[in-house]
């Protein structure tokens, strides 16, 4: 059989990481693939490894602008895959409106089914992108041959909007990275720290209003007044308007003179040292749908103080402290629980950490070319074109 991938809209993120770790590991043609074709731009293309089986495709359009590359995915990607004698086609991105048949696709973002999430965004453009999405991706989960959900969690809130799938759907989370482990630091008392040598808090993330970096940039001010000597990394990309506000609201606490940093996006090799050089990660985020962030902590053995929303009990289990991530005064008591015990600390931080290696990118490809192979071969992949 041959698979073709549609990533022409898997331009940064954990979308990208999802694919570039899973095409780095995986076995397609113990599956039955002899081939696997994957559309996109060049920026997503050049992150793909080099296989004797994958087949790279930059189309010009998906470099143009968001009007372009919708006109891409409704004119032209069917005839591509057509062309390219694909029995099955894979779209991670969890919008397709085309007709090839069969065709697998992925929950990959939860906020277009959670309206708390959504009214985060006020009366926006991208409340309404969110709107549109949440009509397109229920369409697209209703046709498709097969879904995979990366969380039982998102699975179920995902068919509480959309009703039963009928179709074929599995639970596969991602994996992580080796290079993000490390054995747990032995955890010292808070009186070992100063201000010369705080404790040092991570937040990793892209940035979106139910982020709730404010929250978390008010608890870290109170921490200090109440005179803990932490510190604070913040990390992740977001949109031009995203970042000026977050930079605004880091100023506006001190900045670097209060102990809080904002380090923009930095490189997925990058991101290993920010969290190898941290001494507590705490996750602020209201809806998600497998954070990546939140594994990839947990890989590094650190202790972690999380939200308390979405799919995040689901995947720290009893591995970390929670908080409410809107309210500022429940995060820094989280925050505080941590720095006062660290027995607790090193207990969490451990269970997190064996906890991690359930998730990795060897049994997610493993099983998601499984899942295609099974709906491929129960849906006559070869034989039906629409």
């Amino acid at each position: 059989m041959k698979l073709g991938i549609d990533a022409s809209n898997l331009l940064y993120g954990g979308g990208v990481t999802h694919l570039e770790e899973l095409l780095g590991v995986a076995d397609p043609e113990r599956h039955g693939f002899s081939d696997v074709i994957v559309w996109g731009r060049a920026a997503t293309l050049d992150r793909l490894p080099e296989r004797p089986w994958l087949r790279l495709r930059r189309e010009p359009e998906l470099e143009r602008n968001l009007f372009r590359r919708i006109l891409w995915r409704a004119k032209r990607l069917d005839k591509l895959v057509r062309e390219a004698d694909c029995d099955l086609l894979f779209v991670p991105g969890g919008s397709y409106l085309g007709g090839f048949r069969p065709f697998v696709t992925m929950c990959r973002n939860l906020v277009p089914f959670d309206d708390d999430a959504v009214r985060t965004y006020g009366i926006s453009w991208m409340r309404l992108k969110f709107r549109i999405l949440r009509v397109v991706q229920g369409a697209t989960f209703r046709s498709a041959s097969g879904v995979i959900f990366l969380t039982a969690s998102a699975r179920d809130w995902v068919t509480r909007v959309t009703g039963r799938l009928g179709n074929r759907t599995e639970v596969i989370p991602h994996g992580i990275s080796s290079r993000f482990s490390r054995n747990p630091a032995p955890q010292l008392p808070i009186t070992e720290y100063s201000a010369a040598r705080p404790v040092r808090l991570l937040y990793v993330s892209h940035l979106q209003p139910y982020k709730h970096y404010a929250q978390l940039i008010s608890a870290v001010r109170a921490l200090r007044e109440e005179d803990y000597p932490v510190a604070l990394d913040l990390v992740g990309r977001g949109s031009r308007p995203a970042e000026q506000e977050l930079k605004r609201m880091v100023g506006a606490a001190g900045g670097r003179s209060a102990g809080i940093a904002y380090h923009g996006g930095v490189s997925y090799s990058a991101l290993p040292d920010f969290y190898h050089r941290a001494d507590v990660f705490v996750f602020a985020s209201s809806c998600e749908n497998l954070p990546n962030a939140l594994l990839e902590a947990m890989a590094a053995g650190l202790p972690i103080a999380c939200s308390n929303r979405s799919v995040m009990p689901e995947i720290l289990g009893e591995a970390g402290v929670y908080f409410d991530p809107e309210s500022p005064k429940s995060v820094s008591d989280a925050i505080k629980t941590l720095l006062n015990d660290p027995p607790l600390r090193a207990r969490l931080a451990d269970a997190a950490r064996q906890r991690v290696t359930d998730w990795s990118w060897s049994r997610c490809a493993d099983k998601t070319f499984a899942f295609l192979k099974s709906v491929g071969m129960s849906e006559g992949a070869g034989l039906v074109r629409v």
